[in-house]
């Protein structure tokens, strides 16, 4: 397919790109920053008339799209005042979904977030594992912003029964350096209780992108993208009784099973995680097949 990837020079978005281009997609990525060359066309996403243009046709680049991958954002909260993130990434998510709409394109995958299951869990979460069936918990502007875009592709999904927009909420991003640190996570449960102790290897995460670009149905669908693991080498069940001894846990949990259930993006999308931190630090634990 030809696809167009925003923020595709961030830290998921060069894993996605990558995987891409690896899988035989025409990949041009829209970024505001990148490396100058055929792959690459500078784009401001607020500005609608920018958008449009782009993903309509290019000189020298291309005369259309297939799908259109958006993950172009403010990636966090606290990077930038409340109102310059909402501002910034409600305003880009709508214009890069309109303008696929006026451009015809039928299938959209983008970036929600793990953080509208009511991270950082400060209100205890309604289960273990946590999943994809209990309404949207936003803890933070970044977050409510993710909600209203999966508020936003329900609705354009009413508007055209032919249209298919996947979100991915997709956990903490790392990537192989980013394990150096994760055996010193084990000093004290509640550093990365926050998250349910998850993460998502960025091959993983481009992984789950191609996976939605191949099996994606028309209407909207959400998914937890996460790894199959935690970021801990304790047990995950010694973590939810330690941490949150009142939550109920649904089944019983593997020894280090991710408590962001991926159940559905496996059953939907043929998701499978190929990759594991523990792969960099086999004293931790036994390694995994990387």
């Amino acid at each position: 397919m030809r696809v167009a990837v925003t923020g595709g020079s961030g830290k998921l978005g060069r894993s996605v790109v990558r995987r891409l281009v690896a899988d035989g997609h025409d990949v041009l990525n829209l970024d505001r920053s990148g490396t100058r060359g055929r792959g690459f066309t500078e784009v401001d996403l607020r500005n609608y008339g920018q958008v449009l243009d782009v993903i309509l046709g290019l000189d020298d680049r291309h005369q259309g799209f297939d799908a259109v991958v958006h993950l172009g954002a403010i990636p966090a909260p606290g990077l930038a005042p409340d109102a310059a993130t909402f501002e910034n990434n409600m305003l880009a998510t709508y214009n890069v979904f309109q303008a696929a709409r006026r451009a015809g394109i039928k299938k959209i995958v983008y970036a929600s977030s793990e953080t509208v299951l009511g991270l950082p869990f400060d209100v205890e979460p309604p289960y273990i594992p946590v999943d994809e069936d209990y309404p949207a918990r936003p803890e933070s502007t970044y977050s409510l912003v993710k909600h209203l875009e999966e508020q936003m592709a329900i609705q354009l999904t009413r508007w055209d029964p032919e249209l298919s927009i996947v979100g991915l909420r997709f956990s903490n991003v790392m990537d192989p350096e980013d394990y150096e640190d994760f055996p010193s996570f084990d000093s004290d449960a509640t550093l990365r209780k926050w998250n349910l102790w998850g993460y998502i290897d960025g091959r993983d995460g481009a992984q789950a992108v191609a996976r939605a670009l191949e099996n994606g149905q028309p209407g909207f669908e959400a998914f937890i993208i996460a790894n199959e693991d935690t970021v801990m080498s304790r047990s995950s069940a010694s973590l939810a009784a330690e941490v949150f001894p009142g939550v109920k846990v649904t089944r019983e949990l593997g020894e280090h099973e991710t408590m962001l259930s991926i159940d559905k993006a496996k059953r939907l999308l043929g998701y499978a995680p190929e990759h594991s931190w523990r792969s960099y630090h086999p004293n931790r634990t036994t390694p995994t097949e990387d």
